[in-house]
């Protein structure tokens, strides 16, 4: 079996296409260009390539955007003030903190900050419990790129048992929320997981979110299954990289590593995934790109919100 590629960029384009629709029509109807707002700390080079991409996008299909750039040595109560002055301009429809932040910085104050009708990012409490709750609600933009991606793919949710492989807050519990809602049959696991490869081999959709290059293998995957892979990990070894890929992929990664000293790879192992699953999500361009996408219709959908403009 060679697995189907679940690509994320002809998904993500046209999320995007529908998202400046929807701009256009809110100018010219309502008078409303959504606004979107980047609070970024310090100089972390993946921060400021993810911010660069998401004012970038939002540029591209009519969102205007703000960024927002402290120093590393920006204070807590600085943070805070410009948070509280975004929360009260209404001309400011969404506000994105770029993470992570500085160690000095209390993430979690930050977040929860944030007016809950304006985080676009779905982290804060009052919009996971009203997820949680199967109330409307801004999402988590990577869990909701996840079951577009199955949507848009013809891939029946409904009655499948769903298993996430991770817990963590902006990941594996709202996804979890959303399979549910989908009418998914859903386990969670995790480190504390006996005997993961019997559970995850029981699932029809198998969603790797842990962090850990390759870590899901031949063992984990049912034949057949539908296999999204949510991680992004950096692999600078020649050695690991041929244990990851084969054929054609593996001297492609090759390539890149000589060029780049690295090669991206998600959660799981590529080559095990490409003979054992139905279809997989690829690393890069797969469920990475529909983050900024969903960030951009998260974006709309609060312009609407706030204004009580109901959705299409």
């Amino acid at each position: 079996m060679t697995a189907k590629i679940l690509s994320g960029k002809p998904i993500a384009d046209d999320i995007k296409k529908e998202v400046s629709a929807e701009v256009v029509e809110l100018y010219e109807v309502h008078s409303v260009r959504p606004t979107l707002v980047v609070v970024r700390v310090g100089e972390d080079p993946a921060s400021a390539v993810y911010v660069g991409s998401k004012i970038r996008t939002a540029e591209e299909i009519g969102i205007r955007s703000e960024h927002i750039h402290f120093d590393e040595s920006v204070t807590q109560a600085e943070l805070v003030n410009t948070i509280r002055e975004l929360n009260l301009r209404d001309d400011v429809d969404g506000i994105l903190v770029q993470l992570p932040l500085p160690k000095h910085i209390e993430e979690r104050e930050v977040i929860e900050l944030i007016d809950p009708q304006k985080d676009v990012d779905g982290f804060h409490p009052v919009n996971i419990g009203r997820l949680l709750q199967g109330f409307e609600a801004l999402t988590p933009c990577t869990p909701a790129g996840v079951i577009e991606v199955l949507k848009r793919s013809n891939i029946e949710i409904a009655g499948a048992r769903a298993v996430v492989v991770g817990r963590s807050n902006i990941v594996g519990k709202p996804l979890a929320a959303l399979l549910l809602r989908e009418n998914a049959t859903v386990t969670i696991c995790h480190s504390r997981t006996r005997d993961l490869p019997s559970v995850t081999r029981e699932a029809d959709i198998l969603i790797a979110a842990i962090g850990s290059a390759g870590f899901i293998c031949r063992e984990h995957i049912r034949e057949g299954a539908v296999v999204i892979d949510v991680g992004i990990n950096s692999v600078e070894s020649s050695e690991r990289v041929r244990e990851l890929f084969a054929g054609e992929d593996l001297d492609k990664r090759l390539d890149t590593l000589d060029n780049r000293g690295a090669t991206l790879v998600g959660d799981v192992c590529p080559k095990d995934a490409a003979l054992a699953a139905g279809a997989i999500t690829p690393v890069p361009g797969g469920i990475g790109l529909l983050t900024v996408a969903m960030l951009m219709k998260n974006t709309v959908i609060a312009a609407k919100m706030r204004r009580g403009i109901a959705e299409n």
